[in-house]
């Protein structure tokens, strides 16, 4: 398309007076990195199934790892807020490298900081954060998705060290990580994190294939067969399925954000090529259901924005529920799914091609609605906040 026609980020309920001049240039240096660094190049490594690994150095310098993590430590002893930007703005580049940041900040460094000894936040939260070292994340297994504490993963102790078997699935960074978190039972039955390193006899990372989503992106598995870990290599300040759980809260919150990026980006690119695309004489923009399209996705992405905003000021109070992240989550990936796909109409045969943004996002969020708990969990989480009556148990 031409250069001829200006947009900006819809903004129909004026947010951005609700943001500070500290999360404005947050946002819009991410904004300008991925618009520099992400859109030129991720076509292509969508194309090639491949994650784009000269970007994590880069990532690791601009702050998106761990933005909330104390300087001390790393990070950028940022808000919720400019967590949920900085998601946002990646995400408008592709799921992909929101993913790997999200995975590497509140799946890796999260529970390192808040549950790991000071020798573990000394030693990885730095690198971390720098993008010196990738981290992954082991909960979900072949067996046990939404129900996690059903894992077979099992960690023994044997005197001077731990004993690791099991294996984990679907996760994201598997293969580049050289740090994992990974979650499993002890001989009690209580979940325990410890964090197991690449190299250890008996630790592999099998990658997986043939993926129509998230392609841009590493997915595999973690297999541990009498993997020795370290007893200093446990998480100490934890025990349950809390630490696993709180984890997720935070990459929830981190996707309820995200994926505004992903609908923003699917947004503009169709009100440019309705002004511009012509039939019948007159840009395709003066039809009433190409309006009605357009109208629908500015009002979801609207209200997507003030929820998340709410949201952002509860966290950072610490008032904000699981089950508030649990809504926003389902509500924005939904809204996102659904603007990826009304949009793509708008572009008729053009938007399933690689010149448009909305089939690679729409392909990316058909994961996003599962991973981090599924729109189907998510609902009956909700519905139990109703009701009192958890419908996902026995």
């Amino acid at each position: 398309m031409s250069a001829t026609v200006q947009f900006t980020a819809p903004d129909h309920y004026l947010v951005d007076d609700l943001y500070t001049d500290e999360h404005k240039l947050v946002r819009n240096s991410t904004r300008d990195w991925v618009n520099r660094s992400v859109k030129p190049v991720i076509e292509d490594y969508c194309n090639k199934a491949q994650f784009p690994l000269h970007l994590v150095k880069e990532m690791g310098e601009m702050g998106a790892f761990g933005p909330f993590i104390p300087v001390e430590y790393g990070g950028s002893g940022l808000d919720y807020i400019s967590y949920g930007l900085i998601m946002q703005e990646l995400e408008r580049g592709d799921t992909g490298i929101r993913s790997m940041a999200s995975v590497q900040t509140s799946l890796v460094m999260f529970p390192i900081y808040k549950y790991g000894s000071e020798e573990q936040r000394k030693k990885y939260l730095p690198r971390l954060a720098a993008g010196e070292i990738i981290g992954c994340f082991g909960l979900t297994e072949p067996d046990h998705g939404s129900d996690p504490g059903s894992m077979k993963t099992r960690i023994k102790d044997m005197g001077d060290h731990y004993l690791l078997n099991g294996a984990k699935m679907w996760i994201t960074n598997s293969t580049i990580a050289d740090i994992a978190v990974v979650w499993a039972k002890d001989e009690n039955n209580r979940i325990r994190g410890v964090i197991v390193e690449k190299g250890w006899k008996g630790f592999t990372a099998p990658e997986t294939h043939g993926k129509w989503s998230l392609r841009a992106s590493v997915t595999g598995e973690l297999v541990f067969d009498d993997v020795k870990v370290p007893k200093e290599n446990m998480l100490p300040n934890i025990e349950g399925l809390k630490g696993p759980l709180s984890c997720l809260d935070s990459a929830r919150y981190g996707i309820a954000w995200g994926v505004i990026g992903a609908a923003m980006d699917c947004y503009d690119a169709a009100v440019r090529y309705a002004l511009e695309r012509k039939q019948f004489n007159k840009p395709i923009a003066t039809f009433q259901l190409q309006q009605k399209k357009l109208a629908e996705a500015l009002t979801e992405i609207t209200k997507a924005q003030l929820l998340v905003w709410r949201l952002g000021v509860l966290r950072n109070e610490g008032r904000a529920t699981s089950a508030q992240i649990s809504m926003a989550k389902r509500n924005n990936v939904e809204m996102a799914l659904n603007i990826a796909r009304e949009t793509r109409q708008i572009l008729g045969a053009m938007g399933i091609t690689n010149d448009f943004p909305m089939m690679r996002h729409m392909m990316n969020l058909e994961s996003v609605i599962t991973y981090e708990g599924t729109h189907d969990i998510h609902l009956l989480i909700t519905g139990l906040e109703i009701t009192g009556i958890p419908a996902f148990k026995s």
